[in-house]
Order: structure tokens, then sequence, then C-alpha cells
């Protein structure tokens, strides 16, 4: 397995973007817009096992992201003016916080949290800000949704610079077949080709982990 030759845990943040109650909740599912979280649910329990090894193993920085209320008051204009197509609209209807709480993760004090009010994490001045300051370079990117806020994410943190790995069966989107076979596109041809290094993450553990050692 060929790895990039230069990161270390000294210079990569593994991300995990939205792991959220939106985006993986069984109150949170709308079967009547085919919006189903059951492959995702299965993942964040693989995810949070790969975290407490990434801890143990490499460690470094960790990067968890939510976001804010997903409400018109809080998201930027643009996409409220997308949301004003009854076809995309997105918007949450939860008012008690809920949707913004983490499931199944479970961030340690020394995390860095980002809340974030559009798809692309690295839209955020404190992430950007922690990363400069750390000089990291490398980003191990997980999360939800592959073809939604994963993939905006990858394409902004490459366009800032950063180098990525995209750990393929740690990156869900919901059970429509639609949705599944975007994600095997992503996954097969887009984000090794144009992204990163796009490998599983017993792979990536085996031969990262010799590189920190």
């Amino acid at each position: 397995m060929k790895l990039y030759p230069h990161p270390n845990r000294d210079n990569t943040a593994l991300i995990v973007i939205d792991p959220i109650n939106s985006c993986a909740h069984e109150k949170c599912e709308h079967p009547q817009r085919n919006i189903r979280f059951s492959k995702i649910r299965s993942m964040l329990s693989r995810l949070n096992s790969f975290i407490d090894k990434y801890r143990e193993e490499i460690g470094g920085l960790v990067v968890v992201t939510t976001t804010v209320p997903w409400k018109k008051e809080f998201l930027p204009d643009n996409l409220n003016e997308l949301y004003s197509d009854p076809n995309a609209n997105y918007y949450s209807q939860d008012h008690s916080g809920f949707d913004e709480q983490f499931y199944g993760i479970y961030p340690l004090k020394d995390d860095l949290i980002i809340t974030k009010n559009t798809y692309d994490a690295f839209a955020d001045d404190k992430l950007l800000e922690e990363l400069h300051k750390r000089n990291i370079q490398y980003i191990v990117v997980t999360g939800v949704f592959s073809d939604g806020c994963v993939l905006a994410s990858i394409v902004g943190g490459f366009s800032r610079g950063y180098n990525f790995v995209i750990l393929k069966d740690l990156i869900e989107t919901t059970d429509s077949e639609t949705r599944q076979e975007i994600q095997r596109g992503l996954v097969e041809f887009t984000f090794p080709k144009m992204f990163g290094l796009t490998i599983n993450s017993n792979e990536f553990l085996e031969n990262y982990s010799k590189r920190t050692s």
C-alpha cells in the first residue's frame, strides 16, 4: 500500500464530519422523502471504534463537526435561496437542539469541535486558524454525507492546499439507492483521481501507524 511519503502525527488531523442526530437518528429520518439513515448508523458504530484506535496508535488532532440549527436565521443567503425550492428544502423542524447533538461519537476535551453553517467545514475560520497554528497539512476524512458535506469539505480543503486521505469505509450517505450510486462513483473515481488517497480504515491503520512509530 503506497501512502503519501510525508504525513506524521504532527502534521495530520482526523476530521469527523457531522456525526449528529439530524444525519443519523431514526427520529430525523424522512421516509416520505426517501431519507433513511440505517447505513449511516452502521458506519458510525465502526467509526467510533476507529477513532479509539486512531487515538491509541497514531494520536494527533481530532476534529469533529456539528452544525448550527439548520434554520433560515442561522444559514447563509445562498442556502436560503436554494431552499426556496420545496424539492431542495432541508430546514430542520427541531427547536430543542436535539438535531445538532452527536450520535454514537464521543469527542474528548482536547478535540476541536467545529460548528458550521454551511456544507464545507473548511469555510470555518476557526478550523483554518487551528490547522495553520498546528502546521497541519494532511487531513484524514470520515463522516456524513459522503455526497454532501464530506464532498464539499474535501473540495474546499483541497482548494486551500491540504492533502487528503479519504477512508472509504467510514464515509456514508442515506439509504437511497440514487445516493448510494453517487457515493460509489465518488469512492471509485472522483476521490482517488482528483482529491486524495482513498483506502479503507484497516489499510490506513496498518500502514500509517508504522510511519508514526
